[in-house]
């Protein structure tokens, strides 16, 4: 039975491809009392699930469109095409572009990729979705080009994938609502830059206590002696007059006050 007291769960959206783990893991040893609740989203809907509020943040592909979401960028992924096992694709380590310019390549409306023109000749219609699209594949209908992680996931044992290395990346990144900057936004955000468990959980350090810090600094300066003059040494001490041995500035200072004045050249 839930507690009247018990804190909301943090609601953390994802991406397909992206796997969340390692952070939820992370999440779950620093704050075991505050549940972690993942929701698998479809990359063309997860902004809108942000801006009505279903999740707190989450894990979307670049760009994010607007002013009224953050994001921090994650990493990119290494964009490759998915074709058959029989097809020429198969007998290469890697491809170019330029290398599938004959070819039907796929662009499903769910696309990540932000292409500015898509490799290959145009499908006669585009499929719906990124799944549609790797059945037509397998049916040898054209190729696709997606990030790895996505052939990965739609994996099938009478495909294979291959790297495009001039094709554009998709770019993984946290975002959140602007507005809805909350304290356990902050610790999350701690947790994907890779922040210790001491570093204030992840959140930034309050104003107020950065002037009590400037005065430590400062209070540490003024005890501290000044470059070139050693501890205990007088300040009434000239530039001119050497080091007396045994540190003692005070005879050093006397003696140089008795002493004969020297003769100019």
């Amino acid at each position: 039975m839930t507690g009247a007291q018990d804190p909301p769960p943090f609601r953390l959206a994802y991406v397909p491809g992206v796997t969340p783990g390692k952070w939820v893991r992370i999440w779950n040893e620093r704050l075991p009392d505050v549940p972690l609740t993942l929701l698998a989203v479809a990359a063309d809907e997860v902004l809108d699930v942000l801006r009505r509020g279903d999740a707190d943040a989450g894990f979307v592909r670049l760009p994010v469109d607007g002013t009224d979401l953050s994001a921090i960028p994650l990493y990119a992924e290494t964009s490759v095409v998915v074709v058959p096992k029989d097809h020429v694709v198969a007998a290469v380590d890697e491809v170019t572009a330029e290398d599938l310019a004959d070819d039907v390549v796929l662009h499903p409306l769910d696309d990540p990729l932000d292409w500015e023109r898509p490799p290959g000749r145009p499908a006669i219609e585009r499929p719906a979705t990124t799944a549609d699209a790797i059945e037509l594949v397998a049916a040898g209908i054209g190729l696709l080009v997606v990030p790895q992680s996505l052939a990965r996931l739609h994996h099938r044992k009478d495909l294979t994938y291959r790297p495009v290395t001039d094709a554009v990346a998709s770019r993984v990144a946290l975002s959140w609502p602007e507005d809805r900057t909350t304290d356990l936004v902050e610790d999350f955000i701690g947790i994907v830059r890779g922040r210790t468990a001491n570093s204030s959980r992840g959140r930034s350090q309050p104003a107020a206590a950065q002037p009590k810090a400037a005065a430590a600094d400062k209070g540490s300066a003024r005890r501290r002696p000044a470059a070139g003059k050693a501890t205990g040494k007088s300040p009434r001490t000239g530039s001119g007059s050497g080091s007396s041995k045994g540190g003692k500035g005070t005879k050093g200072a006397r003696g140089a006050k008795g002493g004969k004045p020297r003769r100019r050249s």
